[in-house]
């Protein structure tokens, strides 16, 4: 029997693996356009002074002519007379402005890729209501491109957090540097994240059969009931897992993974970060609060200055990740969202502003927080509002947040205001590292700004 039985010819096996190789050469070429060469590259570190500039300390007065020294990693003197270190490595900051690194508080950067089209890509939710042990921090990929992308913005730290389910796990503070998860961290296991459940009656923009609120609220109690019988079990476990100590002579005793991870933050041990827009259950978020004692974010806030008494009154704080959104009901204002910075302020509540993004739109942040400072949010506390405030937030405002000697190395040099768009970047610094200013986007723009 002969190839040629088949109706193939010898030629034509030739030409097939002729395309096949041209198939792979282009492939390849495709490959290495992307071939990860710019993502997360770590930097240097060493000995800075960057002199001369505008510095804005955020926690205290602006600095004119300027000087901040960093070394080991952290910033070793801020001021208007500083003695700079013979071996430090001197940047002229002459019309320059140097800020504190920027802060996201409730994103999914580095969970995921390609959102739509490359599930693979996408690591951000378990299967299961209740997935108590599952750390972002063990999902986060370091190299992704979105690092590059984000800080070269002048965003330096993220809190990145899984979704999914009611008990969606755990969140991690990042750096974003660092060729290794634990390199990154900056609090592996910081919060759990809890879809709190809502109160929704349908219909709004998209319509829709809607259903009578009393019934959507009875809905919702009797799943806040079965959070709270969860909590009091995760309690229990606490208690019966102390008592055995080092020993499992119990009989019947079984680790539970799931209760092991909820008990630091149903004893407030840990903040709890709850998924909550409208008033109601914004309210009913701070009842859920006080009466299990424990440490509540709300992530979301749509409507949280109608609720700043319990607020306060709890001590809870918000992540408002709502600045570029449309209103959601029909009848309101066009700048009810643009507006809710300045009435949380106003209102005394602690908060924080964040683009609530996957991973690409994390860049964004500072045109966020400058488009609050044009309505109604004062321009320093628009800046607080993604430094300062954003850190007093995730608790980790003694490392990061403002410009002062002791803390982290989180330094971004710009030639004007950090938070306006037609501002560049001249230098950024993460935990004392010289970074440089590449990414994906850099370097496309590179490639094709000349292109006739």
């Amino acid at each position: 029997m002969r190839i040629s039985d088949f109706g193939f010819r010898i030629s034509d096996f030739k030409r097939a693996a002729s395309g096949l190789c041209s198939l792979l050469l282009l492939s390849s070429a495709v490959f290495g356009q992307s071939d990860g060469s710019q993502q997360n590259v770590v930097g240097v570190s060493g000995t800075f002074a960057i002199v001369g500039a505008k510095v804005y300390t955020v926690s205290g007065p602006v600095i004119n002519n300027g000087t901040v020294v960093i070394s080991n990693g952290k910033i070793t003197a801020v001021g208007a007379r500083v003695a700079v270190p013979s071996n430090a490595v001197r940047i002229n900051g002459r019309g320059l402005s140097v800020y504190p690194g920027m802060i996201d508080s409730a994103t999914r950067l580095g969970l995921v890729e390609i959102p739509q089209g490359a599930n693979p890509t996408v690591d951000v939710a378990e299967l299961g209501d209740n997935n108590a042990n599952a750390k972002a921090i063990t999902a986060i990929n370091p190299h992704t491109s979105h690092v590059n992308v984000t800080r070269v913005n002048g965003v330096t730290t993220v809190m990145s957090h899984p979704t999914g389910g009611t008990v969606s796990g755990q969140a991690a503070v990042i750096n974003l540097v660092g060729a290794r998860q634990e390199d990154m961290a900056l609090v592996s296991e910081f919060a759990l994240v809890i879809n709190f459940p809502r109160a929704t009656t349908g219909g709004g923009f998209g319509g829709g059969p809607q259903t009578d609120l009393a019934e959507a609220v009875r809905r919702r109690d009797q799943r806040i009931d079965e959070l709270k019988k969860l909590f009091k079990e995760a309690e229990a476990y606490g208690k019966v897992r102390d008592g055995l100590g080092s020993s499992s002579a119990l009989p019947g005793w079984k680790v539970d993974l799931k209760m092991e991870a909820m008990v630091p933050y149903v004893r407030g041990e840990r903040p709890i970060v709850y998924t909550a827009e409208r008033e109601r259950d914004i309210r009913a978020v701070a009842k859920f609060v006080e009466e299990t004692k424990t440490k509540g974010i709300i992530v979301g806030g749509q409507e949280a200055w109608k609720a700043a008494d319990v607020l306060k009154k709890n001590g809870i704080s918000v992540v408002f990740t709502n600045m570029w959104n449309l209103p959601v009901r029909e009848d309101d204002a066009y700048d009810f969202l643009y507006e809710a910075p300045a009435k949380m302020k106003e209102a005394g509540i602690t908060f924080a502003i964040s683009t609530g993004e996957g991973g690409g739109n994390v860049r964004d942040l500072p045109y966020q927080a400058g488009m609050a400072g044009g309505f109604g949010l004062s321009k320093e506390d628009a800046l607080k509002s993604v430094t300062l405030y954003a850190a007093q937030v995730l608790g980790i405002a003694d490392k990061v947040g403002s410009l002062e000697a002791g803390k982290i190395a989180n330094v971004v040099v710009t030639d004007g205001d950090i938070l306006e768009p037609t501002t560049n970047v001249r230098e950024v610094f993460i935990n004392g590292r010289r970074l440089p200013l590449t990414s994906r986007h850099t370097e496309l723009y590179r490639q094709f700004k000349d292109r006739k």
